[in-house]
């Protein structure tokens, strides 16, 4: 012990990590049946017409005449969270995550490759729709979320308006149309092998989107400020999505003037800045956490600020390193906001398995390290920082319950879900119009319908947790918390 005390504080956190390296509440079969589950989710987030391999059950078809307003077709697609609303950035952010979930750790999961292809092909076909349906126009959005949220109903009733919104050139949104190009070519990266010319139609269509992005320059808030925000405000502006998406369409095409693009661009797209999330609506911290392969594997000297970068954001989430400024609640939660704060846990927890994975696929020894002022943090401590995340949210914490919805002995049983919350039409075929469906929402039963692998928005500071449906900053699932998870899941059920 005397020893130990005389060790630096850091280095005393990281053996305590690192003892506790593959320290576990749950087995192999356990995160195995976790990722299972997450996959799962987004079956239930589905719209438009159901395959007929379809496992959640409960659901049925539902807007399938999506777009004909503007005599296009948008059928398909994912529900965002819990209600009945597609919309487009926040989906296309899933579709990436989902794809680079695979790209990352698909061979991690062999026993649900094909369910978790499945997923990113139900969000990359919709996408391929939006951006194809007319010349130089993006479809952004199904649904009036104003007259949406003034009814609660599943989506097989839902008879709220299903309005079209679009970018064009004279009104455009190069934050959501870049995100759009990056899940198209994240998404041809996971179907290069198995679906070579479906792959290739994802690429050239992230090629042209992108473009798009690119040359018709503004925001999607600026354009479509009354029904994307305050739902989802494009906050940190388009550089970062403009910089994310040629990121991705490089990686997978590795067409020398998307490099370029990056080199030159990147100083004024937030490549010199550090930022400490990663979320559907900033992309910094993933897209240097990216980009850093590339000095990693390469050695391009162009690309070691994005190093430089990555490591100090994974410093600020390391306790006892001089630039560490991250908050955890008392159980040891990553805590950065009060609404859905699990959806930057489950992206935290990617982004370090992701750069533990490069930093030991590329050289090893001194190099599997970030360097932290003047103190080298190994990648092993990446991994158990994120095992402990993640174990969390699947009921190691002072709760002792399970945040993913059917998963464990004890897990939230009032989620905010429209279709989770009222009978399913198997149960009730009768319509249950938009104000009838309010007693569900207030009635103090658990929801009939569930939807399994969900992961709701998660405990508060103090980890507490009500499981109450009214609270949805707590109680909301969204697909952009579970699209992360995924590849964390598959990790650590092969480690």
């Amino acid at each position: 012990m005397s020893t130990l005390k005389a060790l630096p504080l850091l280095l005393c956190l990281l053996l305590l990590i690192s003892l506790c390296f593959f320290c576990s509440a749950f087995t192999s079969n356990d995160y195995s049946d976790a990722l299972d589950k997450s996959i799962l989710f987004f079956e239930g987030q589905r719209s438009g017409k159901l395959p007929s391999n379809q496992r959640l059950t409960w659901r049925g078809d539902s807007a399938l005449s999506d777009g004909s307003s503007s005599q296009v077709d948008l059928s398909g697609g994912y529900y965002d969270a819990g209600d009945n609303l597609k919309f487009g950035l926040p989906m296309a952010f899933t579709t990436t995550l989902l794809a680079w979930s695979v790209i990352e750790f698909g061979s991690s999961m062999p026993h649900q490759i094909e369910n978790a292809r499945g997923a990113v092909r139900w969000g990359a076909d919709y996408l391929l729709k939006a951006a194809t349906a007319t010349p130089d126009t993006l479809y952004v959005q199904v649904g009036d979320p104003n007259m949406d949220h003034k009814c609660w109903e599943r989506p097989e009733d839902m008879d709220t308006p299903r309005n079209v919104y679009k970018v064009s050139p004279q009104n455009p949104g190069s934050d959501v149309a870049a995100e759009t190009a990056a899940a198209l070519a994240a998404a041809s990266i996971v179907f290069k092998d198995s679906d070579p010319s479906y792959s290739a139609r994802l690429l050239q269509t992230a090629m042209k989107v992108f473009d798009f992005a690119d040359r018709y320059r503004g925001s999607y808030s600026d354009s479509l400020s009354s029904v994307v925000c305050p739902f989802y405000c494009s906050y940190s502006g388009y550089q970062d999505e403009l910089l994310w998406g040629a990121s991705w369409i490089h990686r997978a095409s590795q067409d020398g003037s998307y490099l370029a693009y990056i080199q030159s661009n990147g100083h004024t797209m937030g490549a010199d800045d550090d930022d400490y999330s990663f979320s559907w609506d900033d992309k910094r911290a993933g897209t240097k956490i990216l980009l850093s392969e590339y000095f990693l594997e390469k050695n391009l000297e162009d690309f070691q600020g994005y190093k430089a970068h990555s490591d100090n954001y994974i410093c600020s989430l390391i306790p006892g390193t001089s630039s560490f400024q991250a908050q955890y609640t008392p159980g040891g939660l990553l805590y950065k906001e009060s609404s859905s704060n699990l959806q930057y846990v489950t992206t935290t927890s990617f982004l370090l398995l992701a750069y533990a994975k490069y930093l030991t696929s590329n050289g090893g020894g001194a190099a599997a390290a970030v360097s932290c002022g003047g103190s080298a943090v190994p990648a092993d401590s990446l991994v158990s920082l994120a095992r402990k995340q993640v174990d969390y949210i699947l009921g190691d914490n002072p709760a002792k319950m399970s945040y993913m919805v059917g998963f464990g002995q004890r897990f939230p049983q009032h989620i905010h879900h429209r279709g989770s919350s009222v009978p399913s039409v198997q149960a009730h075929p009768d319509r249950i119009p938009c104000e009838a469906g309010f007693q569900y929402l207030y009635s103090g039963s658990p929801n009939p319908n569930v939807l399994v692998g969900a992961i709701v928005g998660g405990p508060d500071s103090r980890d507490d947790y009500a499981d109450d449906r009214n609270n949805y900053q707590q109680s909301e699932p969204a697909t952009y918390i579970n699209a992360p998870l995924v590849g964390a899941l598959a990790f650590f059920s092969s480690h």
